[in-house]
């Protein structure tokens, strides 16, 4: 009888050696589930195998010597989900299961992990068939190897994401290059600026830029493509580059804007488009001419009359329709000391406190006081708290100011 322990003990040490050493030779899951097959077939004398693994659904591992219509009518959740234990299959169990001669059900962390069906055990051997002997100890196994075969699809998952964080990571600092920085802003004599800019994800679809023509002449932007994330990215950096290719001041901007559209109409889904706002101002004029192309309306402050207006001349947002049936540019002489504010959506539905959205009635009244744009911009981002923490943003944010300075 110890004689026979001892046979027993070696045969599932060297089986449980043959499970390590295919597993820290880092084999793949085929061929760990190859050498799990051949251990069930050959040395244990099982002729029918069907194992059924869960992850986040029921999924067949593992069919064998049994035809594919009678497993595929099996329903785990209806024949199988009730058994914890090994259990004989009896002709009181469901018919659909009586091909097989065991079920055995294996746990993880006390979690359901697979059910084994097992059929055709040499019963008429001499002494007791190695499966009967070893119904435990298949189920040990089984453990060992989909636990294994789990660890190695996790980590190739982990590896996925390690590397789709990494070229997110890069395509985060590309796209903050496409968004000018506090160092670029355009400062001179008659213009001050100030900017800030946060995607929701990495990456993200706003944008603004500013384009020293000459040194008479200043252009300006702001968009937003819908959406967020990745589609949104691509569709904007697209169009970043278009812009400016396209943007001069010679081009008159009712022309640029149909150029565009159909511009993003063609590199775009029919469900995307973006709401855009484009201005050119002359310093030496200090004429401001802009289109508002379905944007947020920007806020302009006049210092001296204390005057709030929302520069809302314009047309469609771009892609909304494959021709932009009217355009209207709005014109103004900015002849007083102000300040302009132009945001994205992102800014006016982000939660503040108890209310639902900053929106636009509160930013009018922080943007409309006798401060400069640099003090107003940290007032701003101070108040609405517009910072990489705050739960509340729910969309990409970008914002810029234009202070244009007193005539001398």
């Amino acid at each position: 009888m110890i004689k026979q322990q001892s046979v027993n003990s070696r045969f599932k040490l060297n089986l449980i050696l043959k499970i390590t050493q295919a597993i820290n030779e880092n084999l793949s899951i085929e061929e760990l589930l190859k050498q799990y097959e051949q251990i069930l077939f050959e040395e244990l004398k099982i002729g029918k195998i069907a194992v059924f693994k869960f992850n986040t659904s029921w999924d067949q591992l593992l069919v064998s010597g049994i035809s594919p219509d009678i497993i595929n009518q099996i329903q785990i959740e209806q024949h199988l989900s009730n058994f914890t234990e090994i259990t004989y299959i009896s002709r009181d169990l469901p018919e659909i299961l009586w091909v097989f001669d065991f079920l055995i059900p294996v746990f993880h962390k006390n979690s359901m992990l697979a059910y084994v069906l097992i059929g055709d055990i040499d019963e008429e051997m001499e002494g007791m068939s190695p499966a009967i002997k070893h119904l435990s100890f298949i189920q040990t196994i089984t453990n060992i190897i989909i636990v294994a075969m789990e660890n190695k699809r996790m980590y190739k998952q982990l590896l996925i994401q390690e590397a789709f964080k990494k070229e997110m990571e890069l395509a985060s600092k590309i796209q903050s290059l496409l968004i000018p920085n506090q160092n670029t802003l355009p400062q001179n004599q008659y213009i001050s600026t100030r900017g800030y800019y946060q995607p929701h994800y990495e990456i993200g679809g706003d944008y603004y830029d500013f384009i020293n023509f000459n040194d008479k002449e200043l252009g300006f932007c702001i968009g937003d493509v819908s959406g967020k994330g990745i589609p949104a990215a691509l569709i904007m950096s697209n169009f970043q580059a278009t812009l400016r290719a396209l943007f001069r001041p010679d081009i008159p901007l009712d022309k640029l804007m149909h150029t565009l559209n159909q511009k993003v109409c063609e590199n775009s889904s029919s469900d995307k488009f973006l709401t855009f706002f484009i201005g050119v101002y002359n310093y030496t004029t200090r004429k401001l001419k802009y289109i508002n192309a379905s944007h947020h309306p920007p806020i302009l402050y006049n210092y001296k009359t204390l005057k709030i207006d929302y520069l809302k001349k314009g047309c469609i947002g771009l892609g909304m329709l494959d021709e932009i049936p009217a355009i209207t540019i709005g014109e103004m002489v900015i002849s007083d000391h102000s300040k302009l504010l132009c945001f994205t959506d992102g800014l006016v539905e982000l939660e503040h406190g108890d209310q639902m959205e900053v929106g636009n009635q509160i930013l009018t009244r922080l943007f409309g006081t006798p401060k400069n744009i640099s003090d107003t911009f940290s007032d701003l981002i101070h108040h609405i708290d517009i910072g990489k923490k705050n739960k509340a943003v729910i969309d990409d944010i970008s914002l810029f100011g234009i202070e244009f300075n007193s005539i001398t």
